[in-house]
């Protein structure tokens, strides 16, 4: 399998920065995007016929300037923003197809900052299961907030007794709890201190090795994507212009992709 970028067609030439991830990632992509484009209320481009294959089982980094169109790109990925018909396919599947709820099970997403509901961190990380009519047993919460790199001591605090990383981790215990198969992650560490920002970051990696999940994030912080990420998506004016290893960013061609990356380092 290989990537496609921005204004790449299935059968057209690939460019000659493209990363070939066919040695990390075997069989179909687990989400597919063809032609993606959005316009503004005011007839502005925010995302340019974007085309891009997503590994199944990977981490994938998202990084470019503020306003490049990385949160659309991401919202588009389980309709927080509607995307046209036929434009972006989980496990081949047209998205737009997909009851919105169970699509949202199937791919979560994570915020910059995290919104508890009412009731103890236990009552949040039952709410999606709740829904489908299924109760989640004390051990079970143990064991998803165990997995967000929290304790059991957790379960029967409210939301007003943690620290915003804390928080942070029970909304992504909550989201677990639904068992997606993509986890979407939009500058999910921007509001936390070093310490928690590490303690994410190593969840994440621990959801790709022990339970395959693929996972998207959006970050501005070229360092945290080198830590985490296998292949980096950079995005400039709407379009995905690079698709590298996290070490290879220095190796970037498009003229506005290599003055972020040398203004971000």
């Amino acid at each position: 399998m290989a990537l496609l970028l921005s204004g790449d067609s299935d059968v057209g030439p690939l460019r000659e920065h493209l990363l070939d991830v066919d040695c990390l990632s075997d069989g179909e992509p687990k989400i597919r995007v063809r032609d993606l484009t959005r316009v503004s209320d005011d007839g502005s481009l925010i995302l340019r016929g974007v085309s891009i294959d997503l590994p199944k089982g990977m981490i994938v980094g998202v990084i470019g300037p503020s306003g490049s169109g990385k949160s659309t790109f991401l919202r588009s990925l389980n309709r927080l923003w509607e995307p046209p018909e036929t434009t972006v396919f989980l496990d081949g599947e047209d998205i737009t197809n997909i009851d919105v709820i169970t699509l949202r099970r199937r791919v979560g997403m994570l915020f910059q900052l995290p919104v508890l509901f009412e009731g103890t961190v236990a009552d949040n990380v039952r709410y999606g299961p709740n829904l489908r009519g299924e109760k989640l047993s004390e051990e079970e919460v143990y064991k998803l907030l165990t997995l967000a790199d929290l304790d059991a001591s957790f379960a029967k605090k409210t939301g007003a007794e943690l620290s915003v990383g804390q928080a942070q981790r029970v909304a992504l215990a909550r989201t677990l709890a639904n068992e997606p198969e993509v986890l979407l992650l939009d500058e999910p560490t921007s509001a936390l201190d070093p310490i928690s920002t590490e303690n994410i970051e190593d969840v994440i990696v621990k959801l790709k090795k022990q339970r395959g999940i693929t996972t998207v994030i959006v970050s501005h912080s070229i360092k945290q994507i080198q830590r985490v990420a296998d292949i980096v998506c950079l995005v400039v004016d709407g379009e995905i212009v690079e698709v590298l290893k996290p070490n290879d960013l220095s190796q970037a061609t498009h003229p506005m992709a290599r003055r972020f990356l040398q203004l971000s380092s």
